[in-house]
């Protein structure tokens, strides 16, 4: 990954800019899901994290879950995607920006038959890329699924049950 560390002496509101090269980011799974982990809380001064989701034909992204102190954007860059907000489940398309206040919960997927392309940042930011490698261990059943309810609190991630998004998914 290319970078500019902050600078805490620079005018900038956390430092020099933050320059991730797409074919330098840490690509996390393979299809249906990848991720691209782009910027985490450190590089930002904690002022934001983002990544990119890549799912393929109908793929899961995230359960449910919210997050207690930060927001969640989500801005399709192509595809379909559903995405939980609160009670609701939005469909997305290319173009179209979705924000997630904090305490919502929330959810996405790839709408089913479709692939979606997505760029998640979540303001403040969370180290988060840790996260997205223990979901990677989770998948290659290094470590039980239970594992996660153990960083919670670490990754402002919060899971919970939802019947709207489940009655989506179904």
């Amino acid at each position: 990954m290319s970078l500019i560390v902050p600078n805490p002496d620079s005018p900038a509101p956390f430092g020099d800019s933050v320059i991730v090269r797409s074919a330098d980011a840490e690509v996390i799974g393979q299809a249906p899901t990848t991720i691209r982990l782009l910027a985490d809380a450190s590089s930002t001064a904690g002022a934001l994290s983002t990544q990119r989701v890549t799912l393929a034909n109908g793929a899961d992204g995230a359960k449910p879950h919210h997050h207690s102190n930060s927001a969640e954007l989500f801005y399709v860059l192509d595809g379909t995607a559903q995405l939980l907000s609160g009670e609701q489940v939005v469909t997305a398309e290319r173009g179209d920006l979705v924000i997630v206040p904090p305490g919502l919960p929330h959810a996405f997927a790839a709408a089913e038959g479709e692939d979606a392309d997505i760029l998640i940042v979540i303001t403040p930011g969370v180290e988060r890329f840790e996260y997205f490698r223990h979901l990677e261990r989770i998948a290659y059943g290094k470590v039980p699924p239970e594992s996660l309810l153990d960083v919670q609190e670490l990754y402002d991630t919060y899971f919970l049950s939802s019947a709207p998004w489940d009655a989506a998914r179904s």
